[in-house]
């Protein structure tokens, strides 16, 4: 049976198992639950937002079937399975939601049980740290597990493509690509940090929230915008990738630690989605899905690069590695 296979019937039984647990809690304890329930909690764990039953249950619900319906269609589609990190996203991020949707909805039928109103509800601290630790250890280990066996590596006697270079020429290539519709996904945090910052300033927000959720926003446009672009440039100094319209900042590579260069298609998919991503070992610049620049270290580890003319630099580069040893 394949990765994809496994996963879809694995995906089926955890989407059941999930909704029928969920269902099953929620019913169990009915008659034990105030109405309606406490639902959020303020400073010093004292509930101050509330609502009904069913529609508890109905939200828990949605929340779960949008997580496993994106999943799902990620297995259907099937190029997730291609790549080991890609595999051990999609296993992670199964289980995770899964576990964190179960425990969440949990912990509030916990707090809220044999409570008279729902202001009397009561959400101990384990039950946070419970909803915020067990998720991601199972997801961890889930990925873990998922994973599968290594990437099939470069056959053995196939050479990587590479230019013939004339004695004492200089070469460069450069090459730029950008996403247009991830420009406009980089402001919206800029506009979640000015709501913020006016609910600030009127009172709505307490100062504490604020000065966490507006320098957060900040430093996540700024890394928006900075995967938006990507310039490559390769010469005899090596390879420098620029981020960003500006193509600042940048990070140089030297030759010295590349082993060898080659054009291959990877999609979003297959390292967990889009900008910077990665895990030891193997790490992606991913601007849009298609060609990219692969280089692989002489540690074993490989750096995938979203990039048009991927072919042309892989080639550069490998012989500009080669004429470097000779």
């Amino acid at each position: 049976m394949t990765s994809r296979n496994r996963a879809l019937l694995a995906g089926a039984a955890w989407g059941v198992l999930i909704a029928a647990a969920i269902l099953a809690v929620s019913f169990a304890f009915r008659d034990r639950l105030p109405s309606p329930l406490a639902t959020h909690w303020g400073s010093g764990m004292q509930p101050d937002g509330n609502s009904t039953f069913t529609a508890i249950l109905l939200s828990v619900l949605g929340m779960w079937a949008l997580f496993w319906v994106v999943l799902m269609g990620i297995a259907v589609d099937g190029r997730a399975f291609a790549r080991r990190l890609s595999r051990a996203y999609w296993w992670a991020a199964l289980i995770w939601s899964g576990a964190f949707v179960a425990v969440m909805h949990l912990s509030t039928i916990l707090a809220n049980l044999d409570a008279p109103a729902w202001t009397d509800a009561r959400l101990s601290a384990w039950s946070v740290a419970a909803v915020v630790t067990l998720p991601f250890a199972l997801g961890a280990l889930a990925g873990f597990l998922g994973r599968g066996e290594p990437d099939q590596p470069t056959p053995t006697g196939e050479a990587p493509p590479q230019l013939r270079l004339r004695a004492g020429q200089r070469s460069v290539w450069v090459s730029r690509v950008a996403n247009a519709w991830l420009y406009p996904l980089s402001v919206v945090p800029l506009a979640v940090a000015v709501v913020a910052a006016v609910l600030w300033l009127t009172g709505v927000m307490p100062p504490q929230t604020a000065a966490i959720v507006v320098p957060l926003m900040f430093v996540a446009t700024a890394a928006g915008i900075a995967t938006c672009a990507v310039t490559v440039r390769v010469s005899d100094d090596g390879v420098a990738i620029g981020f960003g319209p500006f193509g600042w900042p940048v990070r140089r590579i030297r030759l010295s630690k590349i082993e060898s260069a080659w054009a291959e298609e990877r999609f979003p998919s297959q390292v967990g989605g889009w900008g910077f991503r990665g895990v030891p070992g193997m790490a992606a610049i991913m601007i849009r899905g298609g060609e990219c620049l692969v280089l692989r270290y002489h540690s074993g580890g490989q750096l995938v690069v979203s990039i048009d003319d991927a072919t042309r630099g892989a080639s550069l580069l490998n012989a500009l590695i080669q004429e470097r040893v000779s």
